[in-house]
């Protein structure tokens, strides 16, 4: 008969995603994700299979968090358009009060370690980077709809510019950049969504 699980397998996976988040890939051994969920070699590997397994699991729970919170958080509401992504791309670098300075991203962090020599973690990290995409263009376009941006905007151009600002900050942050000098950045980019349309009288 098997012996019951002394463990809570989706806390070893939110455990584990801290630790890789903190490490990155090839930093973390299989003997600190041991130390971290307190595994032996053995159970590690009768329950997730192998340190790669666990890694695609850790993207997996972050995406369903950290991605779907800053989807929230685009999502248009009573606030100008400009003033959400303003806010949205602030808190991206801002890091909360219990949090620890200079993590950044962890899908950005694992696209820059791992690129494009890992198909799986290539997959996820592409699917991650896509909502954010989309969550921006609905914004963009929520913003012409409403007249705060211009009907000649070409939103794919601006949410590749946007997005590419996003990243950029993220690997900022990381690098302990000063939050001030981020928000110039912030702010010069929104600025290129051009001005706000005047009304006819």
């Amino acid at each position: 008969m098997a012996r019951p699980r002394q463990f809570d397998e989706q806390d070893a996976v939110v455990r584990a995603t801290e630790l890789f988040w903190r490490r990155g890939y090839h930093a973390t051994s299989v003997r600190d994700l041991g130390d971290e969920l307190k595994l032996t070699p053995s159970s590690l590997y009768r329950t997730f299979t192998d340190k790669h397994t666990l890694f695609l699991r850790a993207l997996d729970h972050y995406r369903a968090t950290e991605s779907a919170q800053a989807e929230r958080l685009l999502a248009a509401d009573s606030r100008p358009i400009r003033q959400v992504l303003r806010d949205w791309m602030l808190w991206l670098v801002t890091c909360p009060p219990d949090g620890e300075p200079g993590r950044g991203c962890f899908v950005v962090n694992t696209a820059t370690e791992l690129g494009t020599t890992d198909d799986q973690v290539s997959q996820r990290t592409e699917a991650a980077f896509e909502v954010t995409r989309q969550a921006l263009r609905s914004l963009l376009l929520q913003g012409r709809r409403k007249g705060e941006l211009s009907a000649d905007l070409d939103v794919d151009a601006a949410v590749e510019l946007l997005f590419t600002t996003v990243l950029g900050l993220r690997v900022r942050e990381r690098a302990g950049h000063d939050l001030a000098r981020l928000a110039t950045a912030i702010d010069v980019a929104i600025r290129a969504l051009g001005p706000t349309p005047t009304t006819p009288c």
